[in-house]
């Protein structure tokens, strides 16, 4: 079953309206289904494939005048020299719509796009699939745990499949090929324990140096390894948003992943049921919202303005939106919520004098306004049942 994208409109504006399309995101989110879907009559090429990497690494002139225009360029990571020639070549023949490339790394492959392409290219992120786009095609769980479990990788919708080993294989390959690709990695039993280390440290503040003594190497290589992990769309850091409250805020950052089955799998768990009793059911579901929220922002070509907030007295909100108004979202897995559940939000209230909307996502299912916070079921706010999204 093959679940449509929302980036399709995206991905045809940016053929539209520029030279080059660069469109990103981790192995396996759909890119190429994406672009071959969108534009069938397209040429392609994938630089995974050995013969194909090696004409381009070697004759990058000849590589492009043999495919002409209007191709897809998979994995173009691989052949990093070949945006120069890139460059030249659309300059060459002017107008718009003559390549479309794919890219499972972000910070490295975004340099080197900023530096040959600038100014010629669109840019697209391209996530794993949302909650808005499961609900579509009729594939979303209506179990919450099954939705966390499951995370969303396209092929594990497409195929009915116990999700299990096909994630402890995506994170057995991820580390034996794409780490080595960006990194030195000499000891890939540390990186795993990494791995697993910060799937057990979603949603609490980052401490770099804890996490090395965790794990049995320098704060510098924990450092190294995470950026890897951010670069291949493996977690995402959420930043403290600061506001002129008070001198003193927490600066450290927050860690969670794009996908919460992979979290899933590196945490150990292997059925959506044990999910229910396990220690980390609160801050998956906390990661599941929050990824998703920005999931939504990247579907309509914008970078997620997503942040947390929290004081030197311990008051914290799980996600803050710089938007207007501002909006203030609590996520709590329980069915009844309390008043001191969001408490947090109504001190920030108190403190902030612009235009602010409060909600708390829960798994209750009664829509009301509690001590001035609007409760919405998880599953109203994920498929954008929610007002503000």
């Amino acid at each position: 079953m093959y679940i449509p994208r929302i980036q399709s409109a995206l991905l045809q504006r940016g053929v539209n309206d520029m030279p080059v399309v660069t469109l990103m995101g981790p192995r396996q989110a759909g890119k190429t289904t994406l672009a071959r879907e969108q534009l069938p009559n397209w040429k392609y090429v994938n630089l995974e494939q050995l013969d194909q990497r090696n004409h381009a690494s070697a004759d990058p002139r000849g590589f492009l005048e043999q495919h002409g225009k209007g191709v897809i360029i998979d994995e173009v990571q691989h052949v990093p020299e070949l945006l120069s020639y890139i460059q030249v070549r659309v300059d060459e023949l002017r107008g718009n719509g003559h390549y479309i490339l794919t890219g499972s790394h972000n910070l490295l492959m975004l340099r080197q796009v900023s530096q040959s392409l600038a100014g010629r290219t669109y840019i697209q992120h391209l996530p794993p699939l949302s909650a808005i786009e499961l609900e579509r095609a009729g594939a979303l769980p209506e179990v919450l745990n099954e939705w966390i479990f499951r995370g969303g990788y396209p092929r594990l919708y497409e195929e009915a499949r116990d999700p299990t080993p096909w994630l402890l294989a995506y994170i057995q390959t991820y580390v034996e090929r794409d780490a080595r690709q960006v990194i030195d990695l000499r000891n890939v039993d540390l990186f795993s324990k990494f791995l697993q280390i910060a799937a057990g440290r979603i949603g609490q503040l980052w401490n770099q140096s804890s996490v090395a003594n965790d794990v049995g190497v320098d704060a510098n290589t924990i450092n190294s390894w995470m950026n890897v992990l951010e670069t291949s769309y493996i977690t995402f850091r959420l930043q403290p948003h600061f506001e002129n409250f008070t001198k003193r805020l927490v600066r450290s950052n927050k860690v969670y992943f794009h996908d919460t089955g992979l979290a899933c799998a590196l945490l150990g768990i292997r059925s959506a049921a044990e999910i229910t009793s396990h220690w980390a059911r609160g801050v998956l579901f906390e990661n599941a919202i929050i990824a998703d929220r920005n999931k939504v922002a990247m579907n309509s070509g914008q970078l997620p303005r997503s942040y947390f907030w929290r004081d030197p007295k311990g008051r914290e909100v799980d996600l803050l939106e710089d938007r207007q108004p501002r909006i203030l979202t609590e996520i709590k897995s329980a069915a009844t919520i309390t008043p001191t559940h969001v408490q947090s939000m109504l001190d920030y209230k108190a403190l902030y004098k612009g235009p602010l909307k409060a909600q708390c996502v829960y798994t209750g299912e009664t829509r009301r306004i509690q001590n001035e916070v609007e409760l919405i079921n998880w599953r109203d706010y994920v498929t954008l049942r929610s007002g503000d999204q």
